[in-house]
């Protein structure tokens, strides 16, 4: 069993944070606004009240955080976890960030003896808290091997991806799908109800075709009761279409369909959407279609 830093106990931290717990791990759990250790102490975890109280007994730290800045401020700051870490720790960084922040993270780590996995999650809320995680690795294949009985505890599928970097390059890969994904279901939809079909049988025998997908699955209803309860924010989805888009870029790589994706979820975080749940791309195609189905 390890003690573990967990760093970020928002909606998907928290119950990754509560799986670890319930696996026996010792956890010590900080988050950057109060009041989201509740569960994490529940389930017998305990609280830092600093990211150094975190992490120097720590055998793991673990990050969960929205974006690069907020990895790199609890990584690098004189309170972060380079400077108080012990060396030979494994630092292990589940945000969803662009590669080359990752790269970056593992290089100043190895200066102070610290080892570092990207090790980015697909999955949402649902799969945070049921443990069934979609789990992309970077780094080394060892530090990986090492901690597959911690990845095992929030998740099910767990790839090595190769280097540094990798883990985070087939999010991005997974956030552009799903954003197609998202966008081509709101449009079968709304194209559905103009057409004076019932909804809820056409996406039943859609998702038991070739058309099916996990999308379909878990949206559904959320698409059906216009429920943008957020599961996954479309905030941060737009932010991970950034990540996307610039990578591609990068590396030559042509997403004809996913700027398209990603100029869709820009519009609706443009028009006030950002804190709804991804589904809410479907109040772009109604806007688009002068089809008011859409409640707030």
């Amino acid at each position: 069993m390890k003690t573990i830093g967990f760093l970020g106990l928002g909606t998907m931290g928290s119950p990754m944070a509560v799986n670890l717990c319930k696996a026996g791990h010792t956890v010590y759990g900080w988050n950057r606004s109060a009041g989201r250790s509740g569960p994490l102490l529940a389930t017998g975890g305990r609280t830092a009240g600093s990211i150094s109280e975190a992490v120097r007994d720590a055998d793991v730290v673990i990050t969960m955080l929205p974006d690069a800045p907020q990895v790199e401020e609890v990584a690098y700051g004189p309170d972060g976890i380079l400077a108080n870490a012990r060396p030979g720790t494994l630092l292990i960084d589940m945000s969803t960030i662009a590669p080359h922040h990752s790269i970056k993270l593992a290089r100043k780590a190895a200066e102070q003896r610290i080892r570092v996995l990207d090790a980015p999650v697909a999955g949402g809320e649902a799969g945070a808290v049921e443990g069934t995680l979609s789990i992309m690795v970077g780094g080394e294949s060892t530090d990986s091997e090492e901690a597959k009985p911690l990845f095992e505890a929030v998740g099910r599928t767990i790839t090595h991806c190769g280097p540094h970097g990798l883990g985070q390059t087939v999010k991005a890969a997974n956030q552009l799908v799903l954003a197609i994904n998202l966008q081509a279901c709101a449009e079968a939809v709304v194209f559905l109800e103009k057409a004076g079909v019932d909804p809820e049988a056409a996406l039943d025998v859609l998702n038991g075709g070739l058309a099916g997908s996990t999308v379909l699955t878990r949206k559904k209803t959320n698409f059906l009761d216009r429920d943008y309860t957020p599961s996954f924010k479309l905030a941060l989805h737009h932010k991970d279409m950034g990540i996307v888009t610039d990578t591609a870029r990068a590396v030559g790589a042509v997403i004809p369909l996913g700027g398209l994706a990603a100029q869709l979820m820009a519009s609706a975080v443009a028009r006030g959407d950002g804190h709804l749940d991804h589904s809410a791309l479907l109040r772009g195609v109604e806007l688009l279609s002068g089809h008011a189905r859409s409640r707030e």
